[in-house]
């Protein structure tokens, strides 16, 4: 029997290993998305999972991996939120478009302020942390082509992926002002708002 499916206390290495990923995973979100000061560091992470370095090193290769890994982490839930959001096709024309802009909003809000963790992790993050600077360049593309999917087609049309972009640059620079504080408004107003501004896009193009 391979080591790593063999019981102990009820459950398997690969088990053991698995659950002390996550706990790795857990520490670095709340350290890299708690608002903490210091870096997130080995150390850091080790301490307060309770876990040795050997157990870090047994999941990641440095702490750089770490810090991917929990972007990573973040950068996919958001995706599927706003994926599924937008999933349901909707009552035609802007009835349709609005419905899908607030479930989509409203997930995003849902995902980035019911756990600020997770909100500064996915916008603030790759702004301080040089290890997540080129990721964070490479994922706003993936929420672009989501916002370029509920526009009007047109072939040919290179409007709507400018609009796509410049939607998304917007509503993350609304996102980054809520979440630090400089953006004093209700949650409720915020949402009303980012929906207007994805409702008002989708006219440009109708």
């Amino acid at each position: 029997m391979p080591a790593e499916a063999r019981t102990w206390g009820g459950t398997t290495l690969a088990d053991r290993r698995s659950a002390r990923r996550q706990r790795l995973l857990e520490a670095g979100l709340d350290l890299l998305g708690g608002g903490e000061d210091g870096p997130v560091s080995v150390r850091a992470v080790c301490r307060r999972t309770g876990l040795t370095e050997r157990y870090f090193y047994e999941s990641f290769a440095d702490r750089d991996e770490l810090v991917l890994a929990v972007y990573e982490r973040i950068g996919a839930l958001a995706h599927h939120a706003l994926a599924e959001a937008v999933a349901e096709p909707g009552p035609p024309g802007e009835p349709g478009v609005r419905a899908r802009a607030e479930a989509a909003v409203r997930a995003f809000v849902e995902l980035i302020v019911d756990d600020p963790r997770a909100g500064r992790v996915l916008l603030l993050a790759p702004l301080t942390e040089p290890a997540l600077t080129r990721r964070g360049a490479e994922l706003a593309p993936a929420f672009a082509t989501l916002v370029l999917a509920q526009l009007p087609d047109r072939p040919g049309d290179q409007d709507r992926e400018m609009t796509a972009i410049a939607l998304v640059g917007a509503l993350t620079n609304l996102f980054v002002a809520y979440l630090d504080g400089r953006l004093d408004v209700t949650r409720g107003r915020l949402v009303a708002h980012c929906v207007r501004l994805v409702v008002g896009a989708n006219s440009l193009h109708t």
